[in-house]
């Protein structure tokens, strides 16, 4: 399934009409959305920054053992409060758990014995599994913005430990569970394609399957399913917000990109020397390199993106509700 379809009248939105959440926000990578109006993200002063439905903002700092701030990319809510974190440090990993006072322990360091490379994503599911992505082992991890590297994989956390499920994948990004709970879709940032396992009940995983391959300019990082069964793809570097139907069809909601930069960027993955440079930089008119996409307000309909250079959270109407996720009801 790789068919692709041009965007519906009225598409792409203009970027000047995003309406703006939180302020003074550090690399707010990751987002969720709950139920009583709360936005989550991911922060790098060290934690997690909690914007309450009345718009208070919150920073829930921790430290690593070390006395380093933990450095959280994939942020999960967890149903005691608690959060899970992908800690992406420089260079060490692994997932920690942060309360809501600011206590900081291990959570998960390794897996088969072997330390986690600086790692990218947890999610938590209804089945209380809670499934981990480390998108490369190769350092530094830029080594890996290449077309030609497939060396990330996904850990899946359940009664029976830790276990990696599903490996060789190309920059392993956010995962996440089809509504119907039978598949599990991932991002695979610099294989620029969106793929699928068959999910067991036993929660193993079935053959990988490619859904979409995306084109020139999309790099697929952050993932949400709305309620109609689409899922919503966040690229970095172009800016764009596309939503996948279950066909394989791809309409372009969002775009905000220089042609100037997006070239650069193009040569430079094309070329296997992409690097640090073509994402830590930004010609964008107001988007800051987004990263990942949740569904909040009242009624799912408010589509919010997490991003890896802005200092704020931009949103949009959605046309659909989002998928409810397993920590909708958590606060």
């Amino acid at each position: 399934m790789n068919a692709l379809s041009d965007a519906p009248m009225g598409l792409p939105l203009d970027p000047g009409r995003l309406s703006w959440w939180g302020e003074s926000l550090v690399r707010p990578e990751c987002v969720l959305a709950t139920a009583d109006g709360s936005i989550y993200t991911a922060d790098w002063r060290g934690g997690v920054v909690h914007r309450a439905a009345d718009g208070r903002q919150r920073l829930i700092r921790g430290e690593l053992p070390s006395g380093q701030p933990v450095q959280p990319n994939g942020i999960a809510l967890m149903a005691d409060g608690t959060f899970l974190v992908a800690h992406l440090g420089a260079h060490d990993g692994g997932v920690w758990r942060l309360t809501r006072d600011g206590e900081v322990t291990p959570w998960l360091r390794a897996v088969d014995g072997v330390d986690l490379p600086p790692t990218n994503f947890v999610l938590s599911d209804a089945q209380g599994r809670v499934w981990v992505t480390v998108s490369t082992r190769h350092r530094p991890r830029a080594a890996a913005y290449r077309g030609d590297v497939a060396d990330g994989f996904i850990i899946r956390v359940d009664g029976r430990g830790a276990e990696i499920v599903a490996d060789g994948l190309g920059y392993t990004n956010e995962v996440a569970i089809h509504p119907d709970g039978t598949w599990l879709y991932v991002n695979e940032t610099f294989s620029r394609c969106l793929s699928r396992f068959a999910l067991r009940p036993d929660g193993s995983l079935g053959p990988k399957e490619v859904v979409v391959r995306f084109g020139i300019g999309t790099y697929p990082d952050g993932l949400a399913f709305d309620e109609a069964g689409h899922v919503w793809v966040v690229s970095i570097v172009s800016n764009r917000v596309l939503r996948v139907a279950p066909d394989g069809r791809v309409v372009t909601w969002l775009e905000d990109c220089d042609a100037t930069h997006l070239e650069w960027t193009e040569a430079a993955w094309a070329a296997g020397t992409m690097g640090r440079e073509h994402l830590d930089t930004t010609a964008s008119r107001c988007l800051r390199n987004i990263s990942s996409i949740a569904f909040g307000g009242p009624d799912r309909r408010t589509a919010v993106l997490g991003c890896l250079l802005g200092d704020r959270l931009a949103t949009f109407n959605a046309p659909v509700a989002g998928a409810m996720p397993a920590h909708w009801n958590y606060r």
